[in-house]
């Protein structure tokens, strides 16, 4: 299993998660986050003064997969939150030990 996590930016989440859901994945996770990359901020005037947004909000989408499912993931994801330009975000996978689901016990890729 892998969990494949998405930073990406907030109006695209909606393309996102019906990419996902094309391609039968069941649920994730979704979490208003802030920070930069290459795209470092920027400067902004609010009532005549001028000030520095150094963290840009941004969207962290988690998905637990199985690894057959990795690439269309990958895709989907890529795809739905593209726009060519600076600040698209990023796809971090690593790999997923187990999962458990509380309300029934199940285990590894029954869980998810």
């Amino acid at each position: 299993m892998k969990l494949v996590t998405a930073i990406i930016k907030p109006f695209k989440l909606d393309d996102v998660r019906e990419a996902l859901s094309d391609i039968s994945v069941q649920g994730m996770t979704v979490t208003e986050v802030k920070g930069f990359g290459r795209q470092k901020g920027h400067t902004e005037l609010y009532r005549g003064a001028e000030y520095v947004v150094d963290f840009l909000p941004k969207v962290k989408v988690e998905v637990a997969i199985e690894d057959e499912s990795l690439d269309g993931v990958i895709e989907a994801i890529s795809n739905a939150a593209n726009t060519g330009k600076v600040g698209d975000g990023k796809i971090f996978v690593a790999p997923l030990d187990n999962a458990i689901r509380i309300r029934t016990g199940e285990t590894g890729g029954e869980a998810v």
